[in-house]
């Protein structure tokens, strides 16, 4: 009989366990840091936080790390960001050789949750697309500052930008940059790009072709696809509300004079970049619960299905509040936009929020123990508020801190580097993979009502 262990669903985690120590025992090299110690589970966080594309760090990258060092570590995010069964399943068809179904099925689920499409000239387009939109944000960087983004650093940023890892090679992020319009709005590109997912940017594309070219296209009601609408949509509001909302929080600070132009930038950036991508023109560590909460908020939520970015999906969000909505009005259907959810749906998306809730929660818990939060406050190593945003963060594969991760104990580190893997991987995929092992009872119980609420 075949083990359970061997599903398709359990590959993607096999990959990314070894591709983590591969690059951890990497990084431990010296050649990676002549001169320096790097202990092997900082070598191990690193590479787990590049990986999971969420950019946390416990050393300097920039400073630390030698141009082969950043080299590696850039390695792990553009293999992170797209996903370890992507690239090898690239290669196998490049090959010449049949992909395997457990292949279709790890890379479908990672990409467009659809086992039926063609997998080879997918994918195919996939990393063309996104090797076009990296190297195009790359001569941008260069182009707008070539003495901030040389060559290899516009590369390294351009291809952690789009996979919203948030790595950089400077100690402040971009903060040099707050007010360039220009350099803000080429990272805010990338990060939105890569975080609408692989199946939504291949839509766009074709639409986009077939509108220059002139192709003729079947007459549909909508001209793009129901999933696409939502996530553009999706992602639209999320933006301008978490704009807003950052803006307002920190310019009606009593001790603070805003500066109008410069504050609707940054809060611009922030909201576009707290949704996983994890660079930062602001101190985090300075600015207020309010917007720290806000943060935290959009974090949660995350980028969209088959892309870089982590969190519970855009989509997600979206059939959540759906349901809200739907009960508040006493609707017996839950819409989203031209369709009704299946109840399916609506299960997974509730099964999602409360799982992802549990894991939080305990490790907001365990943190605190670990970190000093349940000591007083005046000798609390971490606030609880530092605590929850760093946790946060980690599951969310965002990468931004407070300034905690550098301060993390053994303990500490162990229970972000687990929160980040779980969090690339989707807590749904992981509750998928360990139900393989389940088997459905034969038998049901009598139904009856609960009294609730």
């Amino acid at each position: 009989m075949k083990s359970q262990a061997s599903s398709p669903f359990w590959v993607p985690i096999y990959a990314f366990l070894l591709t983590i120590i591969s690059g951890g025992l990497l990084l431990k090299l010296d050649i990676c840091h002549p001169g320096k110690t790097l202990s092997l589970i900082d070598a191990i966080f690193t590479a787990t936080s590049a990986v999971c594309v969420t950019g946390l760090a416990v050393v300097d990258t920039g400073s630390f790390f030698s141009r082969t060092g950043q080299s590696v570590i850039l390695a792990l995010i553009q293999l992170g960001g797209l996903g370890i069964m992507t690239y090898a399943s690239l290669v196998i068809y490049l090959l010449g050789k049949k992909v395997s179904a457990s292949d279709r099925i790890a890379v479908s689920q990672t990409l467009i949750h659809d086992p039926s499409f063609n997998i080879g000239r997918f994918i195919v387009g996939v990393v063309a697309a996104v090797l076009s939109i990296e190297l195009i944000g790359a001569f941008l960087l260069n182009r707008m500052d070539p003495h901030g983004f040389a060559p290899y650093s516009a590369i390294f940023h351009s291809i952690s930008a789009f996979c919203n890892a948030g790595f950089s090679l400077y100690p402040d992020s971009l903060s040099t940059w707050k007010d360039n319009v220009g350099i803000n709005a080429v990272f805010m590109a990338l990060i939105v790009l890569g975080g609408l997912g692989f199946y939504v940017l291949i839509e766009l594309w074709q639409k986009l072709c077939d509108y220059i070219f002139r192709k003729k296209r079947p007459i549909t009601a909508h001209p793009i696809s129901w999933q696409t609408h939502v996530v553009l949509e999706t992602t639209l509001i999320l933006i301008i509300v978490g704009a807003v909302a950052i803006w307002l929080a920190e310019s009606l600070r009593a001790h603070v004079i805003p500066n109008f132009e410069s504050n609707e930038l940054s809060a611009l950036f922030q909201s576009v970049t707290c949704r996983t991508a994890g660079f930062n023109t602001l101190d985090i560590s300075s600015m207020t619960n309010v917007s720290l909460i806000f943060m935290i908020f959009l974090m949660v939520i995350g980028g969209s299905p088959g892309s870089c970015a982590g969190g519970l999906k855009t989509t997600t969000f979206r059939a959540l509040f759906a349901f809200v909505s739907a009960k508040i009005r006493g609707r017996s259907q839950v819409r989203v936009g031209w369709y009704a959810l299946t109840e399916d749906s609506i299960n997974k998306s509730l099964t999602l929020m409360a799982l992802a809730g549990a894991i939080i929660g305990i490790a907001v818990i365990l943190l605190s123990i670990t970190e000093g939060g349940n000591i007083p406050h005046t000798q609390a190593r971490g606030h609880f508020i530092e605590i929850f945003f760093e946790t946060v963060s980690a599951f969310a594969t965002v990468g931004l801190s407070t300034g905690i991760t550098t301060k993390l104990t053994f303990s500490g580190k162990i229970i972000i580097i687990s929160l980040m893997f779980v969090g690339r991987l989707g807590p749904v995929w992981l509750l998928t993979a360990i139900n393989s092992w389940q088997k459905e009872p034969r038998y049901k119980l009598p139904e009856d009502d609960l009294s609730l609420g």
